[in-house]
This record gives C-alpha cells, structure tokens and sequence, in this order.
C-alpha cells in the first residue's frame, strides 16, 4: 500500500457493480485493492504492446453484433482467409521484435 493514494471515481455498468462486488465477497478483499491491481494489469498491458504498429484502442469485454455480422463472424472463424502481405509482415516484424524473456 503507498504511503500517499489519491482517489478517483468512475461511472460502470450495473453488470459490472455486480460481477465486482461478487468478486470481492469470494475473494475477500477491499474494492481498492481489486480496482488497483486491475488498473495496473491494463496499464502494463498497454505499455507492453506494440504502439508503433497496432493503434491502442479500449475494446469493451463483449461485441453485440446483428444476427448477419454474427454469422459472417463465425464463417470467417471457421473458414478463415489466406493472411495479406501486410498482416505476413506485421508477424514478422512481431517474431523479430517479440521479447518473450526467454533466453
């Protein structure tokens, strides 16, 4: 815990209130707590992915698509297309580049 804390607010979902506050009485811990390390998690996330490549966007946890989008997503999942030249070469460039910590 530091010594000095700050305090912010934030507006969420009432699904979300209830899976927070679920997981707090499992868990037992303070909401601070979980709310912290969540942010932590998402900022090192952030911070470890490749921004000179992917523009960083916020995607929420869940996508609502209209029955049509759905099944075009399924069939691309299922029967997905050849990569591009571009896409061939960001994963190479991401190989390359990728610092597992691994020696």
């Amino acid at each position: 815990m530091h010594a000095e804390q700050t305090h912010i607010s934030a507006t969420i979902s009432p699904e979300t209130k209830r899976l927070v506050e679920h997981y707090l009485r499992a868990q037992g811990i303070k909401k601070g707590a979980l709310m912290e390390a969540a942010l932590l998690h998402h900022l090192q996330a952030l911070r470890e992915s490749p921004t000179d490549i992917i523009i960083i966007i916020i995607i929420p946890p869940h996508l609502r698509l209209s029955r049509a989008s759905g099944e075009a997503f399924l069939t691309r999942l299922e029967q997905p297309l050849e990569p591009t030249e571009a896409m061939k070469a960001l994963f190479r460039y991401l190989e390359i580049n990728h610092d597992d910590g691994g020696d």
